[in-house]
């Protein structure tokens, strides 16, 4: 009540420090989190009622405000890019670091380091900070490289950062793994064996009888074959119930389960 109060009638230039204050109060009071602490909402008004105040835009309090108010977002990359299209934080380092950070989670080593190359081409700062931070993420991903090469028994991998996705020809042969050569068969049909062997020749159509195997009947034909007529007759016994497994006989109901 005292921070609600507090943010209502603040008069002073800098609100960006009572909320500051609130947040910390409400991860330190509720450090689970959880529906009583409501951090998550808390930051949404926070970011929502400081928006528009460019005098922030390159203040670290409110870029670390954006960053928490992402970790309770479905899709954080995508505050990341809103950050960026509006000049928020874009001259500090921690944002190319978080953003790197999500991305290298998720298997995107190129991207995270296109992040990484971004902020470093604007000298975002503290620089070092973030060049030592980019050190450590080429040394992880080669470190990852090596693995990588280790495990291929031809040797053959162009690196995690231009790695793409493979495209697999139609019809073509299969290759195997490691040195020896080996050649998988494949049988083609229809006119894959035209293309395979141009000298081949067609195979030739079917030859059709000219003799009906059925009559059909034409009702404006007069001497076309009568239709039958079928009598009625009656059953010689009723007709026998298929057999079923799961059929029970009447019993009385108390003695049943």
């Amino acid at each position: 009540r005292e921070f609600e109060a507090e943010i209502r009638f603040y008069s002073g230039d800098d609100p960006l420090d009572v909320w500051e204050r609130y947040i910390k109060w409400t991860e330190q009071t509720f450090p689970g989190g959880g529906k009583d602490g409501n951090l998550a909402a808390v930051l949404e008004r926070a970011v929502r009622a400081l928006h528009g105040q460019q005098q922030y835009y390159t203040d670290p309090r409110y870029l670390n405000l954006w960053l928490k108010f992402g970790d309770c977002c479905n899709e954080p990359l995508d505050l990341y890019s809103y950050l960026r299209s509006q000049e928020i934080g874009t001259t500090l380092a921690l944002l190319y670091i978080t953003w790197a950070e999500a991305l290298e989670a998720r298997g995107s080593f190129r991207k995270a380091d296109l992040i990484f190359q971004e902020g470093l081409q604007r000298k975002a700062e503290p620089l070092d900070k973030l060049q030592a931070h980019h050190k450590q993420f080429q040394a992880r991903v080669s470190r990852q490289t090596l693995l990588a090469l280790e495990e291929s028994p031809d040797g053959d991998n162009t690196g995690l950062l231009e790695i793409a996705e493979p495209q697999r020809s139609s019809l073509a042969d299969l290759k195997g793994r490691g040195k020896k050569k080996v050649r998988a068969p494949i049988s083609r049909v229809g006119d894959a064996v035209k293309a395979m062997n141009p000298n081949s020749q067609p195979l030739a159509p079917l030859q059709l009888s000219n003799t009906p195997s059925f009559a059909v009947f034409d009702e404006n034909s007069v001497s076309g074959p009568e239709i039958p007529t079928l009598t009625a007759q009656s059953w010689p016994a009723p007709p026998v119930p298929r057999a079923k497994e799961n059929e029970l006989s009447a019993g009385p109901w108390n003695s049943g389960r």
